[in-house]
């Protein structure tokens, strides 16, 4: 399977000149020489700058470590139970059902990797990477759904090659090319999968709320709406809106549900039907897309675009947010997460704001824009008119 299979795309850059490449293969050699190793460590910079490096790299080493240590203390509720109040080993290890001895070789390692501080008198605390866990349900609960991809990245070679993966399985919408075909769903996994969609989304609903003016417009649809998260907490935000939420049949029934459990029922008019057959509802001049093309291929987000380009009026807008590859950002650590969770999921792929923004021109848009947020992490977002005629 080549790149282009993958849909992973080159980096733009310009080819190097020939010096330039024979510059680098010099100092690449220069680089890996142990004796040089052994010079850096005589002086105050080289060596801050080589130990800099070595951290970097048994960071990556120990990365798995570091998520199974993160994982068992969601598991085992630890973040809960010291957010209550600072716990000793002795109360843990009541309060978890854990061995004390082996138990405090997980506290450690959890302290050392700050999720947990040490709080004097024996106690365990919060650390500052465990007080947004503790705080979350719908970050604990995508890290618990890791532990599938966990599973399928224990043999990165053979997912490479083509293995199906268990994921695939968990976000059934991605299997093969029929994005529409439900029927063979049950109840509980259309539950499952919605349920995890929904509580995973607030960090990005906040960026969205904090970027962009949604009160400047009349009527909000979001196409892949899921069980109407991001429409909720919009509705709340701006009272005025007209709002609408489209997605598979058995994921709108329930959010329908949602709706009414959130009193919400005559605000927003749910529709249910397959982006990928069927036509879009018309009336909105503003159409949401969140994380949703980058769960599909290009085969798919094409037609995608232009059916919410046909549904918009003149003048409408789209908008949509995701994760995007970020070339100019080093270390961009979350585009090697992102690259291979959706290669296990089996369709999507991680794009650039510049390939997103090609697709949307394809699809008839102008006035593209990239929108800043606070946070690019959680997800970037795009814009893009539909024009009286095309640009």
């Amino acid at each position: 399977m080549t790149a282009s299979h993958l849909g992973l795309r080159p980096l733009p850059l310009p080819e190097r000149p020939a010096w330039r490449r024979a510059l680098d293969a010099r100092i690449d050699r220069w680089m890996a020489q142990p004796s040089l190793y052994r010079r850096a460590l005589a002086l105050p910079f080289a060596r801050w700058m080589t130990q800099r490096r070595a951290e970097r790299l048994f960071g990556v080493m120990a990365g798995f470590v570091h998520s199974q240590v993160l994982l068992a203390c969601v598991r085992l509720r630890v973040f809960e139970h010291v957010f209550e109040r600072p716990r000793t080993l002795d109360e843990l290890a009541s309060l978890t059902g854990m061995p004390a001895e082996a138990l405090e070789r997980l506290l450690s390692s959890a302290v050392a990797i700050e999720l947990l501080a040490l709080r004097g008198g024996g106690r365990y605390g919060l650390g500052p990477l465990g007080r947004p866990v503790a705080a979350d349900p719908g970050l604990r609960g995508m890290i618990e759904h890791h532990a599938v991809l966990y599973e399928d990245l224990r043999d990165p070679l053979a997912l490479l090659r083509g293995r199906a993966a268990s994921l695939q399985a968990y976000w059934p919408y991605t299997e093969g090319s029929d994005s529409g075909s439900s029927s063979r769903w049950d109840g509980s996994q259309v539950a499952r999968y919605s349920e995890l969609m929904a509580s995973s989304q607030g960090f990005l609903i906040e960026e969205l709320l904090a970027a962009y003016p949604f009160a400047e417009h009349q009527c909000v649809m979001d196409v892949g709406g899921g069980l109407g998260a991001w429409i909720r907490a919009l509705a709340r935000h701006a009272p005025a809106l007209q709002l609408k939420l489209f997605d598979l049949p058995p994921v709108a029934q329930l959010a329908r549900q949602q709706m009414v459990q959130a009193g919400m029922e005559g605000r927003v008019a749910v529709h249910g039907g397959s982006f990928a057959h069927d036509p879009l509802p018309t009336g909105a001049d503003l159409i949401t897309l969140l994380r949703v093309a980058h769960d599909h291929p290009d085969s798919v987000v094409r037609p995608l675009l232009a059916a919410i380009h046909a549904a918009l009026p003149v003048g409408g807008t789209l908008l949509l947010a995701e994760p995007m590859a970020d070339p100019d950002c080093a270390p961009a650590a979350g585009d090697a997460y992102y690259h291979f969770y959706l290669l296990a999921m089996g369709a999507g792929r991680l794009r650039t704001p510049a390939e997103l923004m090609g697709l949307m021109a394809e699809a008839g848009f102008s006035h593209l824009e990239l929108v800043p947020n606070p946070m690019p992490l959680h997800g970037r977002i795009l814009v893009g008119r539909k024009t009286g005629v095309y640009p």
